[in-house]
C-alpha cells in the first residue's frame, strides 16, 4: 500500500505525510512543472505541465490498495476501477457507491455555470483548521481499515 496524492496546489500534504509516517507507509507527491514540491519523506514526481498529466500519470501509477488523495472526481472514478480507496481534502472517501452520484453533480453544476453569462466564482472558501481536522481523522480511520481489511485476507 502507498499513498499517492495529487499534489498540485492541495491543501493537505503535510497531513498526509504525518499520517503516512505513522504508519509506516510511503507517499508519492504527483506535480507539475508549474509546482515545485520538496519533502523529506515523500517521493516526489513531477511531470509536465500538459493538461491533465499529473492526473494521467497518478492514475497509470495506482494500483489495487493504493490510497489516492484527489479533490478531482474523474480520477477519483478511474482508481476506484482499479481497486484503489479515494479520499477527497475535506475527508469524504470516494466509493463505488457515490461516485456516480459525486459525478453527476459535477456535471450539473458546470452546465449551471455554463448556462449564466456572468460568472460571480468566489472560489472555495477558506481552509481551516477543522477541515484540516476532519480530513486526518478521514485519512486515519480509511487507513486503519484498509490494514483492518487486508489482514483478513
Amino acid at each position: 500500500m502507498r499513498i499517492l496524492v495529487d499534489a498540485d496546489a492541495c491543501p493537505v500534504v503535510s497531513i498526509v505525510e504525518k499520517t503516512a509516517k505513522k504508519y509506516e507507509i510511503p507517499v508519492v507527491l504527483l506535480c507539475d512543472t508549474n509546482h515545485v514540491l520538496y519533502s523529506d519523506y515523500s517521493e516526489v514526481i513531477t511531470v509536465g505541465a500538459g493538461a491533465d498529466a499529473v492526473d494521467f500519470k497518478l492514475v497509470s501509477m495506482c494500483q489495487k490498495g493504493d490510497i489516492v488523495v484527489t479533490q478531482d472526481y474523474g480520477v477519483a472514478a478511474m482508481i476506484l476501477g482499479k481497486g484503489a480507496y479515494g479520499i477527497h481534502q475535506s475527508g469524504k472517501w470516494y466509493t463505488n457507491e457515490n461516485i456516480d452520484q459525486m459525478l453527476m453533480e459535477r456535471h450539473l453544476a458546470k452546465k449551471a455555470r455554463n448556462a449564466k453569462k456572468k460568472h460571480h466564482l468566489k472560489g472555495p472558501a477558506k481552509r481551516t483548521e477543522e477541515d484540516d481536522k476532519r480530513f486526518e481523522k478521514a485519512l486515519d480511520k480509511l487507513i486503519i481499515l484498509h490494514m483492518i481489511y487486508q489482514s483478513e485476507l
